[in-house]
């Protein structure tokens, strides 16, 4: 009888253990540990709560209470220590040594925290949690001052529960745009631009020096200071700044780590029966040409079906990472895929309409697109995407883009089927 363990009950855990549970012997063992109390749930379903749109038990994963015990899968609350590799033990807080077979890390991201003066004051909250949301729908009420630290891809998400919320909203973001690391300078601009007509007042290429506040009394505002010298009192300061892979309880374990955890095509770390997926993981990425942490949900539910298939015993590769992302921001709807920032000695173009909130960015190498931007329609991303992560060689067709970069359906239909007839061909 083996006993697999799966550190961590988001999205990745859960469906890790449910794979697991369909390819294993029936005697085998499944334990899934979680730091938190309650069911297993979605992070991202989070803003969704604060929206009113939800309750908590919308977040919930499974919703039946009786879904892992009738699985035969063994939840345990419990937070690691550290682990022993070459033992296969994990150790606990609790003083407790738990021994396995094989191992999956699926311990997610940690919100990044600032070094700011009073960042860990009373009222200043990541939105991270469960307990981080019902902190936050506290405080945030209609009317209430509450600004923001980061205006990233998570700072968009959360930004539009606070309108509906119909707080006072300050957003303070210390790059040049908003979703920076998404986003060019034209098209995080008109983000900003797009936010600011909302009612939200954004603060770009801004700093927070410090938080002050009165212990002794926890009712009084807070102070937040800006690198620009001005002075803001707030009622809430929610930091947004990023997250981070999970892995500080790694040191010293012999499981090898840069940013994530470093796997293979199976997602197997450098320790044989030790696997990793999700935002924690550093999965090799085709378009990149390297291992890449993407902590997006899709990634991290791919990643863990197949570590568990390794796990059973079934050899499976990952077909490679998503870089992906489509966001509503306050109604603006924006994406990003692949190298949108272009490549040495690529070729790009850009079609803006500023008034229209329309803006369009290609990147290519050689006659492959590898990147794209594109802001205000969602009838390419589709296309967009295909052509990406495809790698369809274009031909004739990238100089057309490049002159008129809106005929992409054209250019999609025409390279991808020339594409599967080659395949085709090759296959026969």
């Amino acid at each position: 009888m083996k006993h697999h363990v799966i550190i961590g009950n988001g999205p990745a855990g859960v469906v890790a253990a449910e794979t697991l549970r369909k390819h294993i012997a029936a005697e085998d063992r499944i334990t899934l540990i979680g730091d938190e109390e309650g069911p297993p749930y979605s992070r991202m379903a989070i803003p969704y709560l604060l929206h009113g749109d939800i309750t908590e038990r919308g977040t919930w994963l499974r919703k039946d209470p009786r879904h892992f015990r009738q699985l035969g899968i063994t939840q345990r609350h419990a937070r690691v220590k550290s682990l022993d590799a070459a033992s296969k033990t994990l150790a606990l807080e609790s003083g407790e040594a738990l021994p396995f077979d094989t191992l999956l890390l699926a311990t997610g991201s940690a919100p990044v925290l600032p070094h700011i003066p009073g960042i860990h004051a009373q009222r200043v909250h990541t939105c991270w949690t469960l307990e981080d949301a019902r902190t936050i729908a506290r405080f945030a009420v209609p009317g209430a001052r509450v600004i923001q630290l980061g205006a990233g891809f998570i700072g968009c998400i959360i930004m539009e529960s606070l309108v509906r919320r119909r707080v006072q909203l300050t957003v303070v973001e210390m790059g040049d745009r908003m979703v920076p690391r998404m986003m060019g300078e034209t098209a995080g601009g008109m983000i900003r631009d797009w936010v600011q007509g909302k009612g939200v007042a954004v603060h770009t290429g801004t700093r927070i020096e410090s938080i002050e506040s009165n212990p002794a009394d926890i009712a009084a505002p807070l102070a937040v200071r800006l690198s620009t010298g001005e002075r803001l009192a707030a009622d809430l300061v929610i930091s947004a700044a990023g997250v981070k892979p999970n892995i500080g309880f790694l040191e010293g374990s012999g499981v090898h780590c840069l940013q994530g955890v470093l796997t293979d095509e199976h997602m197997q770390t450098n320790v044989p029966g030790i696997y990793a997926a999700g935002d924690c993981a550093e999965a090799f990425d085709l378009l990149y040409g390297k291992p890449i942490v993407s902590a997006i949900q899709p990634n991290a539910v791919d990643q863990a079906y197949v570590a568990a298939m390794n796990m059973a015993g079934k050899r499976t590769k990952l077909r490679g990472v998503t870089q992906i992302n489509v966001l509503d921001t306050l109604g603006l709807i924006s994406s990003s895929f692949g190298q949108w920032q272009g490549v040495p000695g690529g070729q790009g173009v850009e079609l803006t309409d500023r008034a229209g909130y329309k803006h369009l960015s290609l990147q290519f190498e050689g006659d492959v697109m590898v990147g794209s931007n594109s802001i205000g329609t969602t009838e390419h991303i589709g296309v967009l995407r295909g052509l990406v992560e495809g790698r369809v060689r274009l031909g004739a067709w990238k100089d057309r883009l490049l002159a008129d970069p809106t005929r992409l359906m054209e250019a999609y239909l025409a390279s991808a089927q020339a594409q599967d007839r080659r395949a085709d061909r090759v296959y026969h």
